[in-house]
């Protein structure tokens, strides 16, 4: 089992930046893939950024050249670096984390199998 906590969502302008953490529980936090997504109302959820194992990273085409996902597994926690942030960025922001293989959909969200509670990002214009 692996619980996730998300933190560093806020308020920001755009063109503005945010890092957000997922800070994860549990063993063997290295070998999960480790992911963002992102909701708005009314939308389905929204593939951001995920990164494996390996360190291979993967980005959704609406936030590549401008988001960074990283990970540190000396301390169980994975960043999004979010630069020249829009106001259409606008969403809470999951983290999430699976076993499977990378080389499967890790763009999906069936792909995962534990999710934290969100972070509200809020872009102005």
């Amino acid at each position: 089992q692996v619980q996730l906590v998300e933190s560093g969502g806020g308020l920001v302008q755009a063109g503005g930046s945010l890092r957000l953490s997922c800070a994860a529980s549990g063993r063997e936090f290295s070998t999960y893939v480790m992911a963002w997504f992102r909701q708005t109302p009314g939308k389905e959820r929204e593939f951001v950024a995920a990164i494996s194992a390996s360190d291979d990273t993967d980005y959704g085409n609406s936030v590549v050249g401008r988001f960074i996902i990283s990970r540190d597994n000396s301390k169980n926690i994975a960043h999004l670096q979010m630069n020249n942030l829009k106001p259409d960025d606008t969403a809470v922001y999951y983290c999430s984390a699976s076993q499977r293989s990378w080389y499967r959909d890790h763009a999906g969200r069936a792909f995962y199998d534990y999710w934290g509670q969100g972070t509200q990002v809020f872009v102005s214009s």
